[in-house]
């Protein structure tokens, strides 16, 4: 797995001296510790400024082993074993950098809480594949995801906000012109993670592809997302109200307020019961983006056209909870060229 901030890393062949030496590299960092790990890559534990200071107070040899002065009991999370419990405990303490390693110790990344929001256990599909018809003539030699608004394009806005929420296992489902959108990304490297693709021989549906990477999956829950949408949700917020309503699937979904101009009526069998004065209605449409427990994955059909409405409506009549997250923050889906020319200016005064 591409490893993050491993400047951060030094294999305990190193000396006292060593660590020193790395230390003062880190000298305009906020966080002045750093790592130690084996020739197999396992943790050893951390080293900080001040682990080092209270050596040389007893004075200790600057050529001594590295390891004489790294504390085993440093904090750690195991991939597929936190939960955001976990990761909300570690930032009200304060603890900012924190090595995330596999079940044999093996370090995978260091994670910054300073850089990013968050940690979320969670894999996720990106669903690229649409031939963005309604964006025609635009969309002839480019594929919709790789349209650009502002600076960047459509697709990387959602790679790069998943990213910042510390989801790094990424799965991009492509078909029309998806060697554009490999080719641009290729394995993820540059953004420090792991991007693979699923290519459709035929169109999956919204969430087809997704039975054919359970085998990629890395923690007990997945997001899925279309690749078209502009939106600054917090990945995080949806993602514990998932966990706390104990749903085994979550829909992000976008409050449309309709008013009606007039008073409605309540009849039964001709008889007014009751009325609203010019009552506003709320509903709830479908954002495009979900949570879904990973041992529901095995529900959706192999190789078959099937939507995330499928699989909600499977799971619904079967007596599984699936919920509705509320979304109020920025979202649009590009999908007409008015979309578009609205992105075009949003994405000049939202944050995203």
């Amino acid at each position: 797995m591409n490893q993050m901030n491993d400047h951060l890393l030094v294999v305990n062949n190193k000396t006292v001296k060593d660590g020193l030496i790395k230390i003062d590299s880190l000298s305009a960092s906020p966080s002045q510790t750093f790592f130690a790990v084996n020739e197999k890559n396992e943790l050893l534990g951390s080293v900080t400024d001040g682990d080092i200071r209270r050596a040389l107070i007893n004075d200790i040899d600057l050529l001594a082993p590295i390891e004489n002065v790294v504390n085993t009991e440093c904090k750690r999370l195991v991939q597929g074993s936190f939960s955001i419990e976990d990761v909300s405990a570690l930032k009200a303490r304060k603890i900012n950098l924190i090595p995330l390693v596999d079940e044999e110790g093996k370090v995978i990344r260091v994670v910054d809480f300073k850089e990013k929001k968050s940690l979320l256990p969670i894999d996720a599909l990106i669903m690229a594949g649409g031939l963005g018809s309604r964006l025609k003539p635009m969309t002839d030699k480019v594929p919709k995801p790789l349209l650009r608004v502002g600076s960047k394009p459509i697709i990387e806005y959602n790679i790069d906000r998943l990213v910042d929420y510390g989801v790094s296992n990424l799965q991009i489902s492509v078909k029309y012109l998806g060697e554009q959108i490999a080719d641009y990304f290729k394995d993820g490297k540059e953004k420090g993670v792991d991007i693979d693709y699923v290519w459709e021989e035929e169109p999956l549906g919204t969430i087809g592809a997704l039975a054919k990477i359970s085998s990629r999956l890395l923690n007990d829950y997945v997001l899925v997302m279309n690749s078209d949408l502009l939106t600054n949700i917090d990945y995080e917020d949806f993602f514990k109200s998932f966990i706390e309503d104990d749903a085994d699937m979550a829909v992000a979904t976008i409050p449309y307020d309709v008013s009606i101009p007039y008073a409605v009526l309540e009849t039964e069998k001709g008889r007014v019961k009751s009325f609203s004065e010019k009552p506003t209605y709320t509903y709830f449409s479908n954002g495009g983006i979900y949570l879904i427990k990973r041992e529901h994955v095995d529900k959706i059909p192999l190789n078959q056209n099937y939507n995330a409405t499928d699989l909600m409506e499977l799971l619904i009549e079967n007596g599984f909870k699936v919920s509705s997250y509320p979304l109020r923050g920025y979202w649009l889906d590009i999908g007409k060229p008015a979309d578009f020319e609205r992105a075009q200016e949003d994405v000049k005064h939202i944050q995203f």
